[in-house]
């Protein structure tokens, strides 16, 4: 995701410097035009807004809190989906070295980021937020001001609960039209014509009917996104049913050695309980 991020912002002419902790990642950048830094304290020494797309929150603290970056005056925006209660604690972390905190999560995947149709939640200080917001038009479709830190991510965890769910209800209403001897070809152009249909549903019935798992959103990624949500759901007394069945199918499909696989390979935990249930 962050690198088709950067790479509009720099096909924007925004001046940008970037940091990888993979080095080799970061030449396509460096092709187009980006000045590629050795280290994070060199991002944030040459650079007055700092975007972090990365993977976790054990990946933010080892950039911020373990290499000694330099944090006053600067503009910390977390593009990362992490723990709403995590991203309250960084951006009090932030306030008191002297900088400032946005978060900006993302909704869409790999396709939306390589064709800046990302959609921003931004929570934060107004101000803060409204000299953020110009630098995502190359990253983003849409931008939402969400409030306060941390109703941004709390937003994201929302919407991902839907993309869960969504998605899951999709593969098993494959498995059923499969295992019914359904033209599967015929039920994706029925659902791609009929009212729920959606830039997701579409994408991912094909990837479902033509078998193809090539990952958008792996099922490592959405496991530990189903997991945020949940513990955000438990820690606020509500239930989640639906979201719990889920966590529970991308649990088994990553025991399956499916975890890199994109998140319709969910099918196959579906698949497997069938199995399961059906045989002598």
């Amino acid at each position: 995701m962050g690198r088709p991020m950067a790479s509009n912002l720099a096909r924007a002419g925004t001046p940008l410097v970037v940091w990888n902790r993979s080095a080799d990642r970061a030449e396509p950048l460096r092709a187009a035009g980006a000045r590629v830094a050795a280290t994070p304290a060199e991002v944030f020494a040459r650079a007055g807004v700092v975007f972090l797309m990365l993977a976790d929150e054990a990946a933010i603290d080892a950039v911020l809190r373990d290499t000694g970056v330099a944090l006053a005056e600067k503009v910390v925006v977390n593009t990362a989906t992490v723990a709403p209660g995590y991203s309250r604690d960084l951006e009090a972390a932030v306030v008191a070295a002297g900088g400032r905190y946005v978060e900006a999560p993302v909704s869409g995947s790999r396709q939306p980021a390589e064709t800046g149709d990302l959609v921003a939640m931004l929570a934060g200080d107004p101000a803060t937020v409204d000299a953020v917001r110009p630098l995502l038009a190359p990253m983003c479709r849409e931008t939402a001001v969400c409030g306060p830190v941390p109703n941004a991510l709390v937003m994201k965890l929302s919407v991902n609960l839907f993309l869960i769910t969504m998605v899951t209800g999709l593969a098993e209403a494959t498995h059923f039209a499969d295992r019914h001897g359904v033209d599967l070809a015929r039920f994706r152009q029925v659902l791609d014509a009929g009212p729920m249909a959606s830039a997701v549903s579409r994408a991912k019935a094909h990837k479902l009917v033509a078998g193809d798992f090539d990952v958008q959103a792996s099922i490592a990624n959405v496991l530990q996104n189903n997991a945020l949500i949940a513990a955000a759901a438990r820690a606020a007394g509500i239930a989640s049913p639906l979201l719990d069945v889920c966590h529970a199918l991308f649990a088994e499909t990553h025991a399956l050695g499916l975890h890199g696989s994109d998140m319709v390979a969910v099918v196959r935990a579906i698949e497997h309980r069938s199995g399961a249930s059906l045989s002598p």
